[in-house]
Formats: structure tokens, C-alpha cells, sequence
């Protein structure tokens, strides 16, 4: 189960963000097979100034409006999944949110079951898993 983290400028309208955070799940659900009923994304708004970014870092011609994607999830993804998903989240971001690909920041922090309580504050591996692909 990812627990997704979107920051996106503060004056995104709400239809985008809807739009912003269906992207990102559609991609997930698509790269790696997560049930369609884990969708967990908190997404927070940032004001102009509150986040200092380099325009330029790594050749990539960045805008005033990075989406930054951060993702957690239980450890075992391959090198080429993770590029897979990156793709697809940065596909998606544009051709359903009008995120241009050079404005979507992607990180990830992998970890394990015993990381996580997803319910009634119990030990995520106590609680009834749904059987299907590593999500």
C-alpha cells in the first residue's frame, strides 16, 4: 500500500488537483499493480516562496509549478519498475492534469511491513492483506 505525498502550487484549482491525484494513482495501479482501493495521497498546496527549487538542476527547464511526488511503500521494486512508474506518473501528470513532464519531481522511500498501521492501530502484517501483485 503506497502512501503517496503531493506538493503542488498553492493556487492549483481543485479540479486539477483531483485530476493531479488521479494521474498519479492511475499510474501506480497500471506500473505496479496496486489495488484500485489504495488510494492514499495527502496532498498539500505551497505558496510562492515556500519552496526554493533550482530552475535548472540536472538540464531539466523547470517552471514555477513543480509538482513533487513523494512516495512511500513496502520495499521490492526492480531499478526498471521504478522507471516505469516514473514515466507513466509523468505521462499521466500531462495528458490528465496539463503537468508539463519537466515540472514533476519524483522520489521514493521504500520499507518494509513492520514500517506500517494502516487501521485500528495494528501491525499492518496483522491485518487481511488482498492477495495480488506487490503493492
Amino acid at each position: 500500500m503506497p502512501f503517496i505525498h503531493t506538493y503542488l502550487p498553492e493556487a492549483t484549482p481543485a479540479t486539477e488537483r483531483e485530476a493531479i491525484v488521479q494521474a498519479i494513482h492511475q499510474a501506480l495501479v497500471e506500473g505496479i499493480g496496486m489495488p484500485e482501493d489504495e488510494l492514499f495521497n495527502m496532498v498539500t498546496g505551497y505558496a510562492p516562496g515556500q519552496f526554493a527549487f533550482s530552475r535548472s538542476f540536472n538540464g531539466v527547464a523547470r517552471s514555477d509549478a513543480v509538482v513533487v511526488v513523494e512516495i512511500t511503500l513496502r520495499r521490492g521494486r526492480s531499478d526498471a519498475m521504478k522507471r516505469a512508474l516514473y514515466a507513466a506518473i509523468a505521462r499521466n501528470l500531462q495528458e490528465m492534469a496539463h503537468v508539463a513532464p519537466a515540472d514533476v519531481f519524483i522520489f521514493m522511500h521504500e520499507n518494509d511491513y513492520s514500517d506500517w498501521s494502516v487501521g485500528h492501530g495494528r501491525f499492518a502484517m496483522a491485518l487481511v492483506q488482498q492477495v495480488g501483485a506487490p503493492g
